[in-house]
């Protein structure tokens, strides 16, 4: 079950200066309008402080914030020069059709500013699949060698180091501050196509709610504002007042002037992530795919109770914890003491609404979640724990080579969504049809678990007359056969 029409999809891109890759569309597993779509965690940003906080405690934010004057805008943007850098890189993906080996390699840039930590911070498209990484301070010459220290793909982020003493010298750290009110104004500050200088482009929030990131393929929150995104801006921030309200990195294909942020809290959760394991920790995910419940007729079929709201459970993921604790129709009445709308949305802020999936990615791997549910009429709480959770065909496979197998000239690898992609932008329609359904919607069975193919056969008197078995199916389990299709 696709979060969104394909055609919607094709008009995201991220906004790294290069021609932005094919779509990843991923198996949904959480409940997210209109369909059903991932959704993960975040480090310990309490809920009720940045989503459910009172209505004047929100007013009382937007007008201490609106008391910044144009002079202080100013200087906010001309601290914010000396912190923006441009990225300069140089990638080569993998040939999934021939495996064995890479494409041509292509130069792209993008933007980043550096963080406290003497670390930088960019997009993960801005630097996928590199070979070699380049920066360069506003107003110098110099380029300095950088290296990637973590990538987390799902929330498109990414953290450069720069090992050069000289590199730092004069530089300013960039503060993290909050998620912007709609009509609030940011400055976007990077390094767009059009021209090798920095740029500074200004608009307002439009609006705030979880978006699919083009690039992780996934759905995280966003910030939608009406300042002007192109390719090269990806990885700049996005200055409020004195401080980061997001990092830019993808626009609307085909609209004017709408262009999305990555907001703090996602931006936090991936960096208190890799400071507390060392390496990028990923999003939880509760394994589910639901549907509303605002059907009258379904609501009496599932004894629900005129005050009773929630969504209904339709598919549970082998693998996820609540797959031992909840069960096939049972109704979500409540996450963490939050009230399921019967459209699958919880409140949010000043009178604005989020879907619920949204409180499941502001957990932590390993955190638990108090869930109320209405099973045959009864109401039950049960404890899951929450962990990020892997699709049976992985959504994406950047900064690594494919692996294969071949014998006696069939050429054999798992399948995964960048396979598809080999055939065209337009993959969904002109890949083998059983081959993309199985990627967009079968789950895994087990942990380990790999649908492997053979993609081709290489063609000699060993293998003569096995050239139509191109594309066979296989299902494998930590290297034995568990099933034949």
């Amino acid at each position: 079950m696709l979060s969104c029409s394909i055609r919607t999809l094709r008009r995201l891109k991220c906004c790294c200066n290069k021609r932005w890759s094919s779509l990843f569309l991923a198996k949904g597993y959480c409940f997210s309008k209109p369909k059903v779509v991932p959704s993960f965690c975040n480090t310990d940003i309490k809920f009720s402080r940045f989503y459910v906080g009172e209505r004047q405690s929100s007013l009382r934010q937007w007008r201490r914030r609106s008391l910044y004057t144009v002079t202080d805008t100013y200087e906010a943007i001309e601290l914010a020069l000396d912190s923006v850098i441009k990225i300069f890189t140089v990638s080569s993906s993998p040939n999934y059709f021939l495996p064995w080996q890479n494409k041509s390699q292509r130069e792209t840039m993008g933007s980043g500013f550096v963080i406290p930590g003497k670390k930088i911070l960019t997009n993960a498209h801005v630097v996928a699949d590199h070979t070699f990484v380049l920066v360069r301070k506003h107003g110098s010459p110099t380029k300095y060698r950088a290296e990637v220290q973590a990538v987390g793909h799902e929330c498109d982020l990414a953290i450069l180091v720069v090992e050069s003493p000289e590199f730092w010298e004069g530089m300013n750290f960039l503060e993290l501050g909050d998620i912007p009110f709609l009509q609030e104004a940011v400055a976007v500050v990077g390094y767009p196509q059009g021209g090798d200088n920095i740029s500074v482009t200004k608009g307002v929030v439009s609006r705030v709610e979880p978006t699919q990131y083009v690039h992780g393929a996934t759905q995280l929150m966003a910030i939608q504002i009406d300042a002007a995104i192109n390719p090269g801006n990806s990885g700049g921030p996005a200055i409020m007042g004195n401080k980061v309200a997001g990092v830019a990195f993808q626009n609307l294909s085909g609209a004017e002037n709408i262009g999305y942020i990555i907001p703090v809290p996602v931006i936090k959760h991936f960096i208190a992530g890799i400071e507390e394991s060392g390496k990028y920790m990923g999003f939880c995910s509760m394994g589910l795919s639901c549907q509303p419940t605002e059907n009258v007729q379904l609501r009496n079929h599932f004894k629900m109770q005129p005050h009773m709201t929630g969504v209904l459970v339709s598919k549970i993921n082998p693998l996820s914890d609540a797959y031992g604790v909840l069960k096939k129709d049972d109704i979500i009445l409540e996450f963490d003491g939050v009230p399921i709308a019967n459209d699958g949305t919880v409140p949010f802020r000043n009178r604005e609404r989020i879907t619920f999936d949204h409180l499941v990615s502001m957990k932590k791997p390993n955190e638990t979640a108090l869930v109320k549910v209405l099973r045959n009429g009864e109401e039950h709480a049960f404890t899951i724990t929450l962990q990020p959770l892997q699709p049976l065909v992985p959504v994406h496979q950047f900064d690594k080579l494919p692996s294969y197998y071949i014998f006696a000239g069939l050429v054999f690898v798992p399948l995964t969504q960048p396979y598809l992609h080999e055939y065209g932008e337009d993959w969904y329609n002109t890949s083998p049809r059983r081959l993309c359904e199985r990627a967009l919607r079968e789950l895994p069975k087990r942990a380990g678990e790999q649908l492997v193919i053979l993609s081709q056969v290489l063609m000699d008197d060993i293998n003569a007359g096995y050239e139509r078995l191109a594309e066979l199916q296989k299902l494998w389990w930590t290297g034995q056969e568990s099933q034949r299709n």
